[in-house]
């Protein structure tokens, strides 16, 4: 195992950094001047303060950085790190430190070279800070030459990755029939946003890119396109016609309605939900992070969010939210909810960056 050190400028800046976390609400306790030294205390964390803390040491440990997962069990932020000096700055933090081999920047060498040398139809890859890992997972379509040639490449890349086989298909959840329909397709929406004061609602890019004008499951036109970006990325903007109700909140599917009021990043570990028109609410947690799919009709998504959360056709496009914080727009998978499987889900920070859009 290796171990590597962090600048001294680099730890200065650090606790600069997590001092300012006192300003935002996340705050850990310090010992006053004369007393005996204070051993740092492991706090217990939401999952949106996990996230916000683990936004603040990412960027503060730098090359340090290895990532970071939460532990819902015990509510603490576990952040892995390359020696003592960064692990010192995290429990400064109060969350709870783990020394591993591969830092941020190596994982991320290791996607790129699956993205130049492994870019198979039904294949993906996605950052596991729980193993420190890039877990590559092939589907049910690559075939036995294909496995060979990923495995030589994932051998190639030592410990920093890992090969699985998954029974399922990785494919968009878009399916023929009702609720909002288009161009013969079937989606969900995602979030309803507000861009320059006028109603709009994020989907998938993949429904977007298929029809311009959406109905809702009585027919009658709801919105026209607006904005798309499918592949590469997976999300579209939809501008609801004159009259059509646009309330911020996620049909629960029980009569309930979860309200949104903001959107967030997603961290692993953390506990999520979805909401789509075909199997309408389940959760789970998300596992894996930056994730690249090769869907099996050769178009590439990166970015995306991993999760141990089932989707069927026509629920894509639809909210992944924790609380009432956006996370994600369900872009396709594998499996089925009667099975289970994995959906990978747009970050929803992204689509409303590039939309100049805000939740409402």
């Amino acid at each position: 195992m290796k171990h590597r050190r962090i600048s001294g400028r680099r730890a200065a800046v650090a606790g600069a950094g997590v001092a300012a976390l006192i300003a935002t609400g996340v705050t850990f306790q310090t010992a006053n001047a004369g007393e005996p030294a204070r051993v740092p205390q492991l706090r217990t964390l939401s999952a949106g303060a996990a996230g916000k803390l683990a936004s603040v040491l990412d960027r503060d440990l730098g090359a340090g950085a290895a990532g970071t997962y939460y532990d819902a069990k015990s509510g603490h932020l576990v952040v892995n790190v390359l020696d003592e000096t960064a692990a010192g700055t995290v429990r400064e933090a109060g969350a709870r430190a783990r020394i591993v081999e591969h830092s941020l920047a190596e994982l991320t060498s290791a996607r790129t070279t699956l993205r130049r040398d492994a870019a198979v139809p039904g294949t993906s890859w996605a950052t596991d800070p729980r193993t420190n890992t890039v877990v590559v997972t092939a589907d049910r379509t690559v075939s036995g030459e294909e496995w060979a040639e990923l495995a030589d490449v994932v051998e190639g890349l030592g410990a920093r990755a890992e090969l699985k086989r998954t029974e399922g298909e990785f494919k968009p959840f878009v399916a023929g029939g009702d609720a909002i329909a288009g161009g013969g397709g079937r989606c969900s929406v995602g979030f309803n946003v507000v861009k320059d004061g006028e109603p709009y609602f994020l989907t998938a890019g993949h429904c977007t890119e298929a029809a311009t004008t959406w109905s809702d499951t009585g027919g009658r036109r709801i919105g026209t396109g607006a904005g798309s970006s499918f592949p590469g990325n997976d999300y579209g903007l939809v501008k609801y016609a004159a009259g059509v109700d646009h309330p911020s909140e996620v049909n629960l599917y029980d009569g309930s309605a979860q309200a949104i009021t903001g959107a967030g990043e997603a961290t692993a570990g953390m506990r999520v939900t979805r909401s789509g028109s075909t199997t309408q609410v389940h959760s789970g947690t998300v596992t894996g992070l930056d994730a690249t799919v090769n869907y099996g009709n050769g178009d590439v998504v990166s970015g995306l969010i991993q999760t141990d959360v089932c989707a069927e056709p026509g629920d894509s496009g639809g909210a992944l939210f924790s609380g009432a914080t956006a996370i994600g727009l369900t872009s396709g998978g594998s499996g089925d909810c009667a099975s289970g499987g994995t959906t990978f889900f747009q970050p929803v920070t992204e689509a409303l960056s590039a939309f100049g859009a805000r939740i409402g």
